[in-house]
């Protein structure tokens, strides 16, 4: 369905149950699979058939899925579950607030907030078929090997839905059907107005069953009918951590494939994890054992991995990330980034530059061509063009009270374990002793050194560690300095005897 075209009357996502098997403080479903919560996945898949209205029903935990749902989906309106229990109850009072300014009519989906995996395709297929037959009814089914627990869906000789039988409540024979409610239904809106007056809590359950409506409509003179998914996943639930990562795992499979056929070389699907928000170029490469979540884009003919996991970071094109683990960072176009690297938010590498083994980074950015090669930090500094950082160079940029800025200009050479005792700026050109602690401005094409006379103290060792090994080493090396050195180690053929 495109954007431009008209979908149903309104969208109702249930998501009002407590998900007490999650066994966890987090409403279930808040919890994530692919990048997304649940409840996201939801919403996506309903608004992907552009519904004039889309409404979530809530209850457990109001406040922390109102405010999640709001920010993933500003002009979703937020209806409250009442005290009378039921799906049956908690789209009656869905309806009613869609109801508040003109009543609906036309098509209304009713679908669920813990089913990640159901597609808007899916649910375009659903209401084009509902309309198409002018049913008063439509559900959602899918055929198991397994139907145990689910329930059954009962069908007339002319194909036509005559009703659910719950498993607790079906017969040996009806025990053998395969073909079970996914609880996702269109509705006429009328219809489903009128049936919800009528549904009672009269049940042992004492709750309002939205199934009730289809024998309700049926009743009336409607058509009820079904659209079967032979694609079980997209109307499994979570209730539980098991399902959950089950439907985490099915997603990325899916998630994963989909990116090879769109031209992304995967060396290992089965260690490979990417988020339904991340983009890819056609050629990037994938290694084993890369993580790529958030708004993590990887542009063509990028390497990443092995062992790396990326989070909301951009790399560049024909980029290589290896062993690195990042956020919050951009990685520009053929860089080089690892192994053994930490990138921390607000890293901006610029083109063919380089992080090396063992370094750190934050707060930071790195002029084009410009290499920080191993083992180091560099946080909250600027770096020019064309400059190399030597082994083991630190910024100090903290004063145990405040965070101060180290500014290196381009075409900068420093040595070895050079300090930079922020703030501090080091000129264009300029270069630094190894060793070096710069703790003022290095003018432009300046060497900035630190010298101290070096001294030897002659048998410390032999005075201050007698028995070690090392005391005796250096004992047999001084001793063999006061041994002439004997003849006999002269070869017989320079001998005059050997002539």
């Amino acid at each position: 369905m495109s954007p431009e075209t008209t979908g149903p009357a309104a969208v109702i996502v249930l998501a009002a149950g407590a998900g007490t098997r999650m066994k966890s403080r987090t409403p279930k479903i808040l919890h994530e699979i692919g990048g997304l919560s649940m409840v996201g996945h939801a919403l996506l898949a309903a608004r992907s058939i552009n519904p004039l209205k889309l409404a979530l029903v809530v209850r457990h935990e109001r406040d922390r899925v109102a405010e999640h749902v709001s920010a993933l989906d500003p002009e979703a309106v937020i209806v409250d579950q009442d005290e009378i229990p039921g799906t049956g109850r908690a789209v009656e009072v869905a309806l009613k607030a869609l109801d508040a300014e003109a009543e609906l009519t036309g098509t209304v989906v009713v679908t669920y907030g813990d089913v990640p995996l159901l597609t808007g395709e899916l649910l375009s297929e659903l209401v084009a078929t509902h309309e198409a037959q002018a049913n008063a009814v439509t559900v959602l089914t899918a055929v198991l090997d397994d139907a145990s627990g689910y329930g059954r869906i009962l069908r007339a000789e002319d194909g036509t839905v005559t009703g659910i039988r719950e498993h607790k409540d079906a017969s040996e024979a009806e025990h053998t059907i395969l073909e079970v409610n996914s609880g996702i239904y269109a509705f006429d809106a009328s219809v489903l107005r009128n049936a919800l007056t009528q549904v009672t809590t009269d049940n042992a359950q004492g709750e309002m069953y939205l199934t009730d409506v289809l024998g309700l409509a049926r009743d009336a003179g409607g058509r009820v009918a079904a659209v079967v998914t032979q694609d079980r996943w997209q109307v499994e639930g979570a209730n539980d951590r098991i399902q959950l990562s089950a439907l985490g795992a099915e997603l990325n499979r899916r998630i994963v494939e989909s990116w090879m056929r769109a031209g992304v070389t995967v060396v290992d699907p089965s260690t490979t994890w990417i988020d339904s928000t991340v983009r890819l170029d056609e050629d990037v490469r994938l290694l084993p054992n890369t993580q790529l979540h958030g708004s993590t884009t990887v542009a063509r003919d990028a390497v990443v991995g092995p062992d790396t996991t990326l989070t909301d970071v951009n790399v560049g094109e024909g980029a290589k990330v290896t062993r690195t683990h990042g956020s919050g960072s951009r990685i520009g176009a053929g860089a080089s980034v690892g192994p053994f690297t930490y990138l921390r938010p607000g890293t901006v590498l610029g083109e063919t530059g380089k992080i090396g083994a063992f370094y750190e980074t934050k707060n930071v950015t790195i002029g084009r061509g410009s290499k920080l090669s191993h083992l180091g930090y560099a946080g909250d500094a600027e770096i020019g063009e064309d400059t190399n950082i030597g082994c083991g160079n630190i910024t100090a940029n903290y004063d145990g009270e405040k965070k101060h800025r180290t500014v290196i200009g381009s075409g900068v050479r420093t040595g070895s374990n050079t300090v930079f005792v922020a703030p501090v700026t080091v000129g264009d050109g300029a270069y630094s002793g190894a060793g070096a602690v710069i703790r003022k401005d290095v003018p432009a094409g300046a060497l900035a050194v630190s010298l101290a006379a070096q001294r030897n103290a002659e048998g410390w060792v032999q005075a201050n560690r007698p028995g070690t090994v090392s005391a005796k080493l250096a004992q047999a090396a001084q001793d063999s300095l006061l041994t002439p050195a004997s003849n006999s180690s002269q070869s017989p053929a320079t001998t005059e005897e050997g002539k």
